[in-house]
């Protein structure tokens, strides 16, 4: 795909869509971290049902820590991996509280050193907390870049990698928001609706519908 081709697809992304939001909720960076961790491999849907509850009786590390593992399971248990989750985000509450004075790291390495913490649990971090232009390659954005040609890639570093190297520098900050929600609710996995696609045109996809 070309920069003229790319330029135009994430200049229809912010026309559609100048300040897109996650569908996580959260108030504080550390309410943001925890509702990521729990989102791995469960829906933003659960994840806020389960959070809309929790953090009105924890909502910092002090206070998870003292709610601990078998208190936070129990609000959680709707969520997939719910018992390993707790075990890491309680674990995170107490690194955070020794290493961290109880904040959020603003840092790639201290993040990733965190039970539960990834590259992309990171880079969601850095970039919805902190306005880093990081991009998050979960399953819809690695999807997205293969299917229309934006930055292809054999794994999801590589993508990332690309999708940093190719996107205008001015689109970077939100790139990560666009791609999700398109895959999202758009470019879906097994029969994507190309007949509301913004992008029909622009996209490489050989089998568009």
């Amino acid at each position: 795909m070309n920069p003229a081709k790319r330029r135009a697809i994430f200049e229809r992304f912010r026309d559609a869509n100048p300040d897109p939001r996650g569908e996580l909720e959260y108030s504080t960076p550390f309410e943001l971290l925890v509702a990521v961790i729990l989102s791995a491999q469960a829906t933003d849907k659960s994840v806020n049902l389960a959070t809309r509850e929790l953090y009105r009786h924890a909502n910092t590390p002090r206070a998870l820590l003292k709610l601990g593992v078998a208190g936070l399971e129990t609000h959680i248990r709707r969520i997939g991996l719910y018992r390993t989750k707790a075990r890491n985000i309680i674990a995170t509450s107490r690194i955070l509280l020794e290493k961290h004075a109880g904040a959020v790291p603003r840092d790639r390495a201290a993040l990733e050193a965190l039970p539960g913490v990834g590259r992309k649990t990171a880079n969601v971090v850095l970039n919805i907390a902190f306005g880093e232009p990081t991009i998050a390659v979960d399953t819809h954005i690695f999807r997205i870049a293969n299917r229309t040609g934006l930055a292809p890639g054999k794994d999801p570093l590589a993508v990332e990698q690309k999708l940093l190297k190719t996107t205008p520098e001015e689109f970077r900050l939100h790139a990560h928001h666009w791609l999700i929600l398109h895959g999202r609710y758009v470019c879906v996995a097994r029969k994507p609706h190309c007949g509301e696609c913004l992008i029909r045109d622009l996209c490489e996809f050989r089998g568009k519908a």
